[in-house]
């Protein structure tokens, strides 16, 4: 099973378009202690010729312009991108889902909460539904993807997309807004959690003993965007759980016993995007990578 790292960094990217944050400063003036990262996206193969796309980034074109391996071949219209699994309905995990829009045939997993914002968004009617077929799946329950991966969705602690937010926003709430992935070719396993407010008895569980866990990485400390006058809200509010602190992953995930840890989801913010700074030496000590485009992982 190959797993490619198409895209690396939360919403906005790394750099993002409009920030001269610390962290965004740096990759502006071609600081080499930053690589640039567009936003969060997974593709896994069982087979090397069929791919699954975890998430559907703004960045698609490029990412796949990036990876030879989901380059046409053969007929004068086709694609090795058989299925994308949405694991909740933000706009960096929706948005690509218009690149694919050019007559191709896909199939379209998600949570019946997610796969709802497709259909009633009148913009996603590009995608031709007599090729691209929206199918919702059971949290919980195991679904065949037809290329060779089977997936089994589960709900983690979240939120709505913003766009849905109203005055009163029940952060951390389980059900089908938020679902972290376990991933299959029959002989090997991993977990894709890109998007978790909290990591509770259940989710720590769940996750305990992986092979391999991608798992969100979007700030370095819970206040990072309120301390850097960026926003008023906290990683948690955004629904997210930080890397530091004692309720963070670092800490959390520490008696895990997980084989390979990767943080994917990072913020422009988060200074673990510089090589050499403290919070970078921290995670990797504490055995984490830090996902990066292009990487790849094999199992």
């Amino acid at each position: 099973m190959r797993i490619l790292v198409l895209g690396s960094a939360a919403g906005g990217g790394f750099p993002q378009w409009n920030c001269n944050c610390p962290v965004c400063q740096l990759a502006w003036s071609g600081d080499k202690r930053v690589k640039a990262r567009s936003q969060s996206s997974l593709a896994v193969s069982a087979d090397g010729e069929h791919w699954l796309l975890l998430n559907a980034s703004p960045d698609l074109r490029q990412q796949i312009i990036n990876q030879p391996a989901l380059h046409p071949r053969g007929a004068s219209r086709q694609s090795p991108i058989s299925a994308v699994f949405v694991t909740n309905g933000d706009i960096d995990h929706l948005a690509g889902l218009l690149t694919l829009r050019e007559q191709q045939s896909f199939t379209v997993f998600g949570s019946g909460a997610t796969l709802a914002q497709v259909e009633g968004a009148s913009v996603f009617g590009v995608l031709n539904r007599d090729l691209v077929d929206l199918h919702p799946v059971e949290l919980d329950a195991t679904v065949d993807t037809g290329v060779g991966l089977k997936v089994t969705p589960f709900p983690v602690p979240g939120k709505i997309p913003l766009y849905l937010e109203g005055d009163n926003v029940d952060v951390g709430a389980e059900g089908e807004s938020t679902i972290g992935l376990e991933i299959s070719d029959g002989v090997k396993t991993f977990f894709y959690v890109p998007g978790c407010s909290d990591i509770n008895e259940r989710v720590f569980n769940r996750l305990a003993g992986a092979d391999v866990l991608f798992f969100d990485g979007t700030t370095y400390t819970d206040d990072e965007m309120v301390v850097l006058g960026l926003s008023p809200k906290t990683a948690h509010r955004m629904g997210h759980v930080a890397m530091s602190g004692e309720n963070g992953s670092v800490a959390r995930f520490a008696s895990g016993a997980i084989a390979r840890k990767i943080y994917v989801h990072i913020n422009n913010t988060n200074p673990v995007l510089i090589e050499d700074s403290k919070e970078r030496a921290s995670v990797v000590k504490a055995g984490w990578d830090v996902a990066y485009d292009g990487m790849e992982v094999t199992l």
